[in-house]
Protein backbone atom coordinates (compact mmCIF):
# COMPACT_ATOMS: atom_id res chain seq x y z
CA UNK A 1 0.00 0.00 0.00
CA UNK A 2 1.25 3.48 -0.86
CA UNK A 3 0.18 6.90 0.40
CA UNK A 4 1.25 10.35 -0.75
CA UNK A 5 0.00 13.75 0.33
CA UNK A 6 1.02 17.21 1.40
CA UNK A 7 -0.24 19.67 3.95
CA UNK A 8 0.42 23.37 4.52
CA UNK A 9 1.35 24.28 8.10
CA UNK A 10 1.36 27.92 9.16
CA UNK A 11 4.67 27.72 11.01
CA UNK A 12 8.36 28.04 10.08
CA UNK A 13 10.13 24.89 8.83
CA UNK A 14 12.39 24.75 11.92
CA UNK A 15 9.30 24.62 14.18
CA UNK A 16 7.64 21.90 12.09
CA UNK A 17 10.82 19.82 12.13
CA UNK A 18 11.17 20.30 15.89
CA UNK A 19 7.55 19.17 16.39
CA UNK A 20 8.10 16.05 14.27
CA UNK A 21 10.83 15.09 16.72
CA UNK A 22 8.83 15.86 19.88
CA UNK A 23 7.41 12.64 21.38
CA UNK A 24 4.75 14.53 23.35
CA UNK A 25 3.35 16.17 20.20
CA UNK A 26 3.57 12.93 18.22
CA UNK A 27 1.80 10.95 20.96
CA UNK A 28 -0.99 13.54 20.94
CA UNK A 29 -1.36 13.29 17.15
CA UNK A 30 -1.00 9.55 16.44
CA UNK A 31 -4.49 7.98 16.39
CA UNK A 32 -4.84 5.41 19.18
CA UNK A 33 -1.37 6.10 20.64
CA UNK A 34 -1.20 5.08 24.29
CA UNK A 35 2.54 5.38 24.81
CA UNK A 36 5.48 6.82 22.89
CA UNK A 37 8.96 6.46 24.32
CA UNK A 38 11.98 8.21 22.85
CA UNK A 39 15.03 5.99 23.39
CA UNK A 40 17.38 8.27 21.41
CA UNK A 41 17.23 10.99 18.76
CA UNK A 42 16.60 8.28 16.15
CA UNK A 43 14.81 5.46 18.00
CA UNK A 44 11.23 5.51 19.31
CA UNK A 45 8.93 2.83 20.71
CA UNK A 46 5.15 3.04 20.52
CA UNK A 47 2.02 1.29 21.80
CA UNK A 48 -1.05 1.97 19.68
CA UNK A 49 -4.58 0.53 19.71
CA UNK A 50 -6.34 0.55 16.33
CA UNK A 51 -9.59 -0.75 14.94
CA UNK A 52 -9.49 -1.80 11.31
CA UNK A 53 -12.91 -3.00 10.23
CA UNK A 54 -13.97 -5.69 12.73
CA UNK A 55 -10.42 -6.20 14.05
CA UNK A 56 -9.25 -4.22 17.08
CA UNK A 57 -5.65 -4.76 18.06
CA UNK A 58 -2.96 -3.37 20.29
CA UNK A 59 0.30 -2.85 18.40
CA UNK A 60 3.73 -2.51 19.87
CA UNK A 61 6.43 -1.28 17.57
CA UNK A 62 9.65 0.54 16.92
CA UNK A 63 10.36 3.52 14.68
CA UNK A 64 13.81 4.55 13.44
CA UNK A 65 14.45 8.02 12.03
CA UNK A 66 17.06 8.84 9.39
CA UNK A 67 17.87 12.51 9.90
CA UNK A 68 20.90 12.64 7.60
CA UNK A 69 19.22 15.19 5.25
CA UNK A 70 17.37 17.15 7.98
CA UNK A 71 15.71 19.56 8.36
CA UNK A 72 14.61 19.64 4.71
CA UNK A 73 14.15 15.89 4.29
CA UNK A 74 14.16 12.85 6.50
CA UNK A 75 12.78 9.35 6.50
CA UNK A 76 11.49 6.88 9.01
CA UNK A 77 11.05 3.16 9.05
CA UNK A 78 8.93 1.20 11.46
CA UNK A 79 7.44 -2.14 12.26
CA UNK A 80 4.85 -3.25 14.73
CA UNK A 81 3.14 -6.40 15.87
CA UNK A 82 -0.45 -6.81 16.95
CA UNK A 83 -0.16 -10.41 18.06
CA UNK A 84 -2.77 -12.62 16.37
CA UNK A 85 -4.15 -9.57 14.52
CA UNK A 86 -0.96 -9.43 12.48
CA UNK A 87 1.87 -7.05 11.77
CA UNK A 88 2.64 -3.87 9.91
CA UNK A 89 5.89 -2.46 8.60
CA UNK A 90 6.62 0.53 6.51
CA UNK A 91 8.76 3.45 5.45
CA UNK A 92 7.95 7.12 4.93
CA UNK A 93 9.93 9.91 3.30
CA UNK A 94 9.06 13.41 4.52
CA UNK A 95 10.01 16.69 2.89
CA UNK A 96 9.64 20.10 4.54
CA UNK A 97 9.67 23.01 2.09
CA UNK A 98 9.61 26.65 3.18
CA UNK A 99 6.74 28.68 1.74
CA UNK A 100 7.10 32.19 3.11
CA UNK A 101 6.34 31.97 6.84
CA UNK A 102 4.66 28.59 6.35
CA UNK A 103 5.89 25.06 5.62
CA UNK A 104 4.67 22.55 3.05
CA UNK A 105 5.01 19.05 4.50
CA UNK A 106 4.98 16.35 1.80
CA UNK A 107 5.16 12.65 2.48
CA UNK A 108 5.36 9.41 0.55
CA UNK A 109 4.79 6.24 2.53
CA UNK A 110 4.76 2.52 1.79
CA UNK A 111 3.38 -0.09 4.16
CA UNK A 112 2.90 -3.83 4.26
CA UNK A 113 0.56 -5.72 6.56
CA UNK A 114 0.15 -9.39 7.33
CA UNK A 115 -1.93 -11.72 9.46
CA UNK A 116 -5.65 -11.24 10.18
CA UNK A 117 -5.45 -7.60 9.13
CA UNK A 118 -4.25 -8.54 5.65
CA UNK A 119 -7.30 -10.81 5.27
CA UNK A 120 -9.63 -7.79 5.57
CA UNK A 121 -8.90 -6.77 2.02
CA UNK A 122 -6.80 -4.05 0.49
CA UNK A 123 -9.67 -1.58 -0.02
CA UNK A 124 -10.54 -1.50 3.70
CA UNK A 125 -6.88 -1.39 4.73
CA UNK A 126 -6.06 1.41 2.27
CA UNK A 127 -9.06 3.53 3.26
CA UNK A 128 -8.28 3.04 6.96
CA UNK A 129 -4.59 3.90 6.45
CA UNK A 130 -5.48 7.04 4.50
CA UNK A 131 -8.02 8.07 7.14
CA UNK A 132 -5.50 7.55 9.96
CA UNK A 133 -2.79 9.48 8.08
CA UNK A 134 -5.26 12.30 7.46
CA UNK A 135 -6.21 12.39 11.15
CA UNK A 136 -2.56 12.44 12.18
CA UNK A 137 -1.54 15.28 9.86
CA UNK A 138 -4.61 17.40 10.61
CA UNK A 139 -4.04 17.05 14.37
CA UNK A 140 -0.31 17.70 13.86
CA UNK A 141 -1.05 20.85 11.85
CA UNK A 142 -3.39 22.10 14.58
CA UNK A 143 -0.86 21.40 17.36
CA UNK A 144 2.04 23.10 15.55
CA UNK A 145 0.00 26.12 14.53
CA UNK A 146 -1.40 26.45 18.06
CA UNK A 147 2.13 26.38 19.52
CA UNK A 148 3.41 28.77 16.84
CA UNK A 149 0.70 31.31 17.70
CA UNK A 150 1.37 31.05 21.45
CA UNK A 151 5.15 31.39 20.84
CA UNK A 152 4.70 34.72 19.01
Amino acid sequence: MEMNDEIRIEAPRARVYEALNDPDILKECIPGCEELIKHSDTDLEAKVTLKIGPVKAKFGGKVTLDQSNAPGRFSLTGEGSGGVAGFAKGKADVELAEDGDATILSYAAKADVGGKIAQLGSRLINSTANRLAGQFFEKFRQEVEKESISAD
